[in-house]
């Protein structure tokens, strides 16, 4: 339940072409659905603007399926981050209709949003060709949320004159992801050129000393360019609802 679908099924009723009982029933799961292993929340989308989005990692293809189908089955997109191929080989099978975009490791059951004619772009930047999957999981969740997005890979800081030959189009979008492993720099590079948001994501990627992302995440924690924000390691996903709701409100 969505606010557009809410405003319709009042409107119906205050005209007379809706009767109470029958705006109850489309009304009886929120806001929840309690399914025992999950208590599944229709209200999400009333709040934030989409709906809640399915972690497949630790759940088993059964409670993914079941969460998605009772999402679809409310007229809501069902999205699933973190969902490697078995998973998703078991997901389709009860559920045919599943798009799987494997480099993201992301599904999702429904019709996205279309973008606002009035919205902003989102640009993804990758510093290495080693993190576009977690470019992908924040750049395909921005497209599913309702953004227009724009992709520019391998610009990292080892070869900044790639980055520079692109200064238009970080300047044209209304917000950057900026992803990065290694020692996580380019965030405080952009966030240095550009006067938008910048949603920094430090990646798993890395010699020893990187620690899995923790060197990333502490350089990028302790940057000195103006408006660069941070979210968890490898966490496209978080980076994506971030800049949904920052362009939403630039538009």
């Amino acid at each position: 339940m969505d606010r557009t679908r809410l405003h319709d099924l009042l409107t119906r009723v205050q005209s007379g072409t809706l009767d109470v009982d029958h705006a109850l029933d489309q009304l009886k799961t929120l806001p929840y659905e309690d399914l025992g292993f999950a208590r599944v929340d229709h209200h999400r989308a009333l709040r934030k603007g989409f709906p809640e989005v399915i972690f497949g990692q630790g759940k088993t293809a059964h409670h993914i399926i079941e969460i998605a189908q009772r999402l679809v089955t409310n007229g809501q997109q069902a999205l699933i981050t973190r969902l490697d191929e078995q998973k998703a080989q078991e997901v389709r099978a009860a559920l045919p209709a599943l798009r799987y975009y494997a480099e993201g490791r992301i599904g999702a059951l429904g019709e996205p949003p279309q973008p606002p004619s009035a919205g902003g772009t989102i640009l993804v930047v990758c510093a290495g060709t080693a993190d576009i999957p977690v470019c992908e999981e924040a750049a395909v969740t921005a497209e599913l949320l309702g953004n227009r997005v724009d992709r520019l890979y391998d610009v990292g800081v080892a070869g900044l004159h790639r980055l520079l030959g692109s200064i238009e189009q970080l300047r044209a979008a209304s917000v950057l992801i900026v992803v990065a492993g290694m020692e996580g720099a380019l965030p405080s590079v952009i966030g240095g050129l550009v006067d938008r948001p910048v949603i920094a994501v430090p990646t798993s990627i890395g010699y020893g000393a990187s620690f899995n992302g923790l060197a990333a995440l502490l350089a990028m924690l302790n940057s000195c360019a103006s408006g660069v924000t941070v979210v968890n390691i490898d966490n496209g996903f978080g980076a994506a609802a971030a800049a949904t709701l920052i362009n939403r409100v630039r538009a």
